[in-house]
């Protein structure tokens, strides 16, 4: 593991920073394999319950690859960094745990893959987004998938097409974020948010999610009877009867993530 990406752990929240300020937070192919392998540890510790991904400094959450590190020199495959971001994208598609992404600047390329995946996204109102790729004769592809699951296709295509700088109050008007706040209510609201998450059942939220993943293509009657048995699976938790049975005593909840 290298110091370009950063793990720590706090009240029930696991920290990954992206820590290359100096390039802008570009990421290279050894810091998404760290990525997966810090995503799997998180998951695997039942002391996590929320993860929050950020980048460091002041001025970008992630540039993207970093071209000179991911495509890799001569005589190495250049696909492979490609082909472990596309691993990082699909395992944050379907991770149990509640990710959020606290976005300090720049986001563009990659980086808006990586943020895509999250589930909330909090931005500082002066953060910016975009897909330069076409600028230089490629195209956003596998960031593509994720534009065209979380905007309109009119906006996406946009986007992808011309590489166009989208505000954060306009990301927030797409639905490309959760919401924009100012730059110095940037840190209170990721902590709200993050306090909020980690009061939740464990167990809950990860059935939850696992349902909704589900749900994405599938005809309105096939998606309610899957999201049905999906209930009858979850009131049979314990922190379910402990969330009823704390609601009638009117105290809060002591989730067990069973």
């Amino acid at each position: 593991m290298s110091n370009d990406l950063l793990y720590s752990k706090k009240d029930r929240v696991a920290l990954i920073t992206i820590n290359r300020e100096a390039r802008r937070n570009a990421v290279s192919h050894e810091m998404i394999l760290d990525f997966i392998k810090y995503l799997d540890g998180a998951d695997s510790d039942p002391d996590v319950r929320a993860v929050c991904i950020t980048g460091a400094g002041e001025k970008a959450f992630c540039s993207g690859a970093d071209l000179m590190g991911t495509l890799g020199s001569a005589g190495e495959d250049p696909m492979a960094g490609p082909r472990s971001y596309a691993k990082l994208l699909k395992k944050m598609a379907v991770y149990a745990k509640p990710l959020v992404a606290r976005v300090n600047g720049l986001c563009l390329a990659g980086g808006l893959g990586i943020m895509l995946s999250c589930d909330i996204v909090i931005a500082r109102d002066d953060a910016v987004f975009f897909t330069p790729e076409v600028n230089v004769g490629i195209f956003p592809m596998m960031v593509g998938a994720l534009l065209f699951r979380n905007v309109g296709r009119k906006k996406a295509m946009e986007m992808a097409l011309t590489g166009r700088k989208v505000s954060a109050r306009e990301a927030e008007r797409m639905g490309l974020i959760t919401r924009a706040v100012p730059a110095g209510s940037l840190d209170t609201e990721v902590q709200l948010t993050l306090e909020l998450l980690t009061t939740k059942s464990p167990i809950g939220l990860r059935m939850g999610k696992d349902a909704f993943n589900a749900i994405g293509d599938l005809p309105l009657d096939d998606a309610i009877d899957l999201l049905c048995d999906a209930l009858g699976k979850v009131v049979t938790t314990e922190d379910a009867a402990e969330g009823m049975t704390a609601f009638l005593e009117k105290r809060a909840p002591e989730f067990k993530g069973r």
